[in-house]
């Protein structure tokens, strides 16, 4: 079955870190080019960060640019968002999917793959 899988949310103070991973079965991620997004309560789901499957170039939202980091992890057949500085409007259900590119014109889904997506939470 070809799927992919979130994993690594959780709850983490504010300042605080973690590291989510998107990881896929049933087909090889390194020739995919992958993004993470993210829905909030209340609020539309939105870009986090875009890896490209061609060149390994990357794209980041505004939101998370600077804090944020995404890398392919080709022993786990994953790619990694790495998250730091988490602040309050950072909560959310974080999913990841198959997108066109690593560009900012690209960093938008496929359709094709998505995951069931991970909670992190950002509470003193």
């Amino acid at each position: 079955q070809t799927k992919l899988v979130e994993s690594g949310g959780g709850l983490v103070q504010p300042g605080g870190s973690l590291r989510l991973s998107c990881a896929a079965s049933g087909f090889t991620l390194g020739y995919y080019s992958i993004g993470w997004f993210r829905q909030g309560p209340g609020k539309d789901r939105e870009g986090v960060a875009c890896i490209s499957g061609r060149d390994e170039s990357r794209f980041y939202f505004d939101s998370v640019k600077g804090r944020f980091t995404i890398s392919r992890d080709y022993t786990k057949n994953a790619v990694d968002l790495q998250m730091n500085n988490l602040k309050p409007e950072d909560p959310a259900v974080y999913y990841c999917a198959t997108v066109l590119g690593g560009s900012e014109h690209l960093c938008m889904a496929t359709e094709d793959y998505w995951g069931q997506g991970t909670q992190v939470t950002v509470s003193s």
